[in-house]
């Protein structure tokens, strides 16, 4: 059995990281009076350029958890445009501001590793937040 560390390729402990990773740039925040979700993506996106690139790094580490679970060329290659699309946008003044908090890439990497997983390894399922491993 893999152990549980950071550079774990096991697909249960890669579901949990991205996961974790995915709520923390993209909806740990709740805005007052509104409830509505933002991230760290979008609080990094208002420091000019170095907020964006440090976003954008934080969200290649996520497409690098896909290629270690033996994603396809074509499923990394969706990821990455959809996190150079956010990056490119977020360096644009207010209107990249705005699509960090409506274009969530990370949100949309999260459902192409999930689809694979489900897929790939079925054992990694998710009931009511819980991972859970079947009996072999």
């Amino acid at each position: 059995m893999a152990s549980a560390g950071l550079d774990s390729r096991d697909p249960h402990v890669v579901r949990a990281r991205v996961e974790v990773l995915e709520k923390l740039l993209e909806r740990s925040i709740t805005i007052p009076g509104i409830n509505y979700k933002i991230g760290l993506d979008a609080v990094l996106g208002l420091v000019p350029v170095g907020g964006d690139i440090l976003a954008g790094l934080m969200s290649a580490y996520i497409i690098w958890e896909a290629r270690n679970l033996g994603m396809s060329r074509w499923h990394i290659a969706r990821m990455a445009g959809n996190t150079l699309f956010d990056t490119a946008l977020g360096f644009v003044p207010l209107l990249g501001d705005a699509m960090d908090v409506l274009f969530r890439s990370n949100t949309r990497n999260l459902r192409i590793i999930k689809a694979h997983l489900d897929r790939h390894h079925p054992k990694t399922a998710v009931l009511e937040g819980t991972i859970t491993r079947r009996a072999r």
